[in-house]
């Protein structure tokens, strides 16, 4: 028999700060968002306290001004490097896996009895913990659905020992009869508040009903195959996900923008990391994009807001060809007279680089392949000796300011596994 299991780090960012600091286990923890705005992750202490996600930070000290809250600026780096670590153990310990996001991947465990299903979860546990200090819970089932449904009773039931298993059509019923609507995998925020209207609260409430009443009501393949998927049928592809057709990289300011200089750096260094995302995922874009707006917190300013794109007549990865078009797009919507709070860069048009079509016109083969090699060249240094080690004048800030110091991050920790400055002293 097939069986899925997800395999879910705990709170992952704060299980990612704890890591080096064992001294905040039991303590109420949040990491922030960029510009150290608002809550993104919390742990189990502040959940309990009432600390919701997106609560802004400023907030966050007025509601419980006497409680010692540990606050983190998001370090990405840092969460990234550690879960590549959790992921590669996973892929170890799996006949076969995929990686669902940071902190998810799907192993695809055939012919385990659910004996050998609870020694492996509870052995792939015991191995992450040690070798790398994330807590994991997995949770085990026929499909793909009933296995996000198990790692929730993993995470909360401390009984299951991390690893909770759906494995009978009486414990899939009896986990579905508790298991909230609004938290089935497929079941977006506007169709739990349609079924909530309809008296529909819990898994089980929507999996009694007929194939025929489903389709007539929601006609979207998504909630049928979920309601298949939660009656014990695998119907949901096995597949990593697509690559994506779009990206976008945009930032909020520290304070505002107003000079033109400044705006083109951030613009530049937008530009940039887009370019290298789609180099990560082999493809190339053919449409640049740039957005502005003004800050709508401060009506007694002059608002503005706007976007242009700009097509390229061969689709590019290529850092400078991006940089080039977005900066260009920036220079037809900028306006002296505003002061800016946020702006973007979006790539669109998205396709595989085996698939480029290149102009019969414009396209210089010599051009692109230099372009490659010197984004590949350029990609492997700053791997190897970290980000920004090489980047284009145009992302240079002032002072010699990198593109992260010009994010807020008052509560950054150290990168201990990725910085040579960062390493650990023992005395």
């Amino acid at each position: 028999m097939k069986w899925y299991a997800i395999c879910d780090c705990d709170n992952c960012y704060v299980s990612c700060e704890r890591v080096f600091r064992p001294d905040l286990e039991g303590k109420p923890v949040v990491v922030l968002s960029n510009n150290d705005g608002c809550v993104v992750a919390r742990s189990k202490e502040a959940k309990q306290l009432g600390i919701k996600a997106g609560t802004p930070y400023y907030q966050l000290l007025q509601q419980l001004p006497n409680v010692r809250i540990e606050a983190f600026s998001s370090n990405y780096e840092l969460y990234g490097e550690l879960t590549a670590r959790v992921m590669a153990i996973i892929r170890d310990m799996s006949p076969m896996c995929f990686r669902y996001s940071i902190d998810e991947a799907f192993a695809i465990l055939d012919g385990f009895t659910p004996t050998q299903l609870k020694q492996w979860g509870t052995q792939l546990h015991d191995r992450v913990l040690q070798s790398v200090g994330m807590p994991l819970s997995i949770g085990i089932a026929p499909t793909k659905t009933l296995a996000k449904m198990a790692s929730h009773f993993a995470k909360k039931h401390p009984g299951y020992n991390h690893c909770c298993i759906i494995d009978t059509d009486e414990r899939r019923i009896k986990a579905s009869r508790l298991y909230p609507i609004d938290e089935v995998w497929g079941i977006g925020r506007r169709y739990a508040a349609r079924l909530n209207s309809m008296g529909i609260n819990t898994a089980h409430d929507f999996a009694s009903h007929s194939a025929t009443w489903i389709h007539s009501t929601f006609r979207t393949i998504v909630v049928e195959r979920t309601w298949a998927e939660l009656n014990g049928t695998d119907c949901k592809p096995d597949d990593i996900p697509a690559r994506k057709k779009s990206i976008c990289t945009s930032r909020s300011f520290d304070g505002m923008v107003h000079d033109f200089e400044t705006l083109r750096t951030h613009i530049a260094n937008f530009a940039a990391r887009c370019a290298e995302k789609l180099r990560k995922q082999q493809s190339a874009a053919s449409i640049v994009g740039v957005f502005v707006d003004s800050n709508h917190f401060r009506p007694e300013l002059q608002q503005y807001s706007n976007m242009t794109e700009q097509n390229l007549a061969t689709p590019s990865s290529s850092t400078i060809d991006i940089v080039k078009a977005a900066t260009a797009c920036l220079r037809r919507i900028y306006r002296p007279d505003i002061y800016y709070k946020r702006a973007g860069v979006l790539l669109i048009g998205v396709v595989p680089c085996a698939a480029i079509q290149p102009d019969l016109f414009t396209f210089d083969a010599l051009h692109h392949n230099r372009m490659t090699q010197l984004d590949a060249a350029v990609d492997k240094i700053n791997k190897v000796d970290g980000t920004e080690t090489v980047l284009l004048s145009s992302q240079q800030y002032p002072q010699g300011r990198k593109f992260a110091d010009a994010i807020r991050h008052e509560h950054k920790s150290p990168c201990p596994t990725t910085r040579w400055k960062d390493i650990i002293k023992l005395k």
